[in-house]
């Protein structure tokens, strides 16, 4: 792993991670406007709660401010953004004039994903360019970073330097080859990984274990995935219509029990048992909450946690 090998790269969560803490990062989608102001009401909420910020990219194939501009916004605010970056959008060309970019202005996390397919979003007819995938992209980067080349081969003049992040989903099928993937995305290069967001927990423990046999939370830094669920309808719509998503009946059935007006306080609470839950784990460095439109609540899930007050590294 890059951090055993004296990465600096500058990141606070590189070196929170380093120094053993249990890590909390956040998210924030940018907004589909111009208007900064979105970001920075956001980011007021996130501010002394996080570690880190995801900034996604273009989420679920949706036009939105870049994700790029939105971190340094997020710069601007006093909070280190985790800069997305998905291979739907963009050529190899495209990718690493960017990763140059977002180094040079201060960005030192970047996460690799392959991205929603265009299909989903506002613009069904757009060509996808998947010209590398995320595993591919993982290697980019740790050679831009590591060896100071491109891609072609060429040499950087100065590197980038990047804390490598990547996604796993602990729950898509076959469920036994998901803990091989891992594998590989590790063996890319990646320094950190994020799951997707976590309600079956006994299949979580049960990958989680896998991993570990395997050696690799050992190699990795692993941020377990965390979504409060806002309503029934919600948990429904995840349990049915999102691949990979596994969304137990039981989950359901306590949202709904609780009756009308309650059922987002609900859904905090299951998440702040999560979240403790998984500070207890083995192979768990960190959690990853993903309150996407629902900053406001972050502090207070944060407090409730136990996750305060975030550790402070020079």
């Amino acid at each position: 792993m890059s951090t055993e090998n004296g990465l600096k790269s500058g990141s606070n969560l590189e070196k929170i991670l380093k120094a053993g803490h249990f890590a909390f990062t956040g998210e924030l989608g940018p907004p589909r406007g111009t208007d900064a102001a979105v970001i920075r009401e956001k980011a007021a909420f996130l501010k002394g709660n996080v570690d880190a910020v995801n900034i996604t990219d273009n989420q679920t194939a949706m036009v939105r401010m870049s994700s790029w501009a939105a971190c340094l916004l997020l710069l601007q605010e006093g909070l280190e953004p985790n800069y997305q970056m998905v291979c739907r959008d963009r050529n190899r060309l495209a990718m690493q004039s960017d990763i140059l970019g977002a180094s040079a202005l201060g960005i030192r996390n970047i996460l690799c994903l392959s991205g929603d397919h265009q299909k989903f979003g506002d613009h069904p007819q757009a060509k996808g360019v998947f010209d590398i995938d995320s595993m591919q992209l993982i290697g980019m980067i740790k050679q831009m970073r590591d060896e100071g080349t491109f891609l072609s081969g060429a040499e950087i003049a100065a590197p980038p330097k990047l804390f490598i992040g990547a996604a796993a989903n602990p729950f898509a099928d076959p469920f036994e080859w998901r803990v091989f993937r891992l594998e590989k995305k590790i063996t890319a290069g990646a320094d950190f990984i994020q799951t997707q967001c976590i309600y079956n927990m006994k299949k979580f423990k049960e990958w989680l274990s896998l991993a570990d046999d395997m050696g690799l939370t050992e190699k990795t830094r692993i941020l377990a995935g965390v979504t409060p669920m806002k309503s029934v309808g919600m948990a429904r719509y995840m349990q049915s219509n999102v691949p990979g998503m596994d969304v137990p009946e039981e989950i359901v059935k306590r949202l709904q029990g609780v009756g009308k007006g309650k059922v987002a306080e609900e859904g905090i609470k299951i998440a702040c048992e999560q979240i403790e839950e998984l500070k207890e784990m083995k192979g768990v460095a960190g959690v990853h909450l993903m309150a996407i439109e629902w900053e406001h609540k972050v502090p207070e899930i944060t407090e409730r946690a136990g996750m305060l007050p975030r550790p402070t590294i020079d």
